[in-house]
């Protein structure tokens, strides 16, 4: 239900990306047309509380999104987002969440990839 999902955010939400600022948006009308996209490209969806905590009206989940694009190929995204509430509505939040990648590269590779290395070895 995509206008009880849009109801759970303040008018005057900000959604910050700190990995990606150019991401970064406020209000409404992005979460309704962001939803709209994603429940329509994934309409199995399933999103998964892996871990939470909360202190006062901050509250810290862990994420695990899961489902079927339209051409068959598998959805996953995975990560953290930190979100702040007052009068029971989302008012902000941290994004952390990314697609999930399986492409074999360990953790010296990915190292070396986004350092531009070749060898990061010492």
């Amino acid at each position: 239900d995509l206008e009880a999902l849009v109801g759970c955010f303040s008018t005057s939400y900000r959604n910050e990306t700190p990995a990606h600022p150019d991401r970064d948006f406020q209000g409404t009308d992005q979460v309704r047309a962001n939803w709209s996209r994603i429940f329509d490209a994934v309409p199995d969806i399933r999103s998964e509380v892996v871990r939470w905590s909360a202190d006062g009206s901050t509250i810290w989940l862990e994420l695990a999104h899961h489902g079927t694009r339209r051409d068959g190929a598998p959805h996953e995204m995975r990560g953290v987002t930190i979100l702040g509430l007052a009068d029971e509505r989302i008012q902000w939040v941290r994004f952390y969440l990314e697609p999930v990648r399986r492409d074999g590269a360990d953790a010296s590779a990915a190292l070396a990839a986004g350092l531009g290395a070749a060898d990061v070895r010492r």
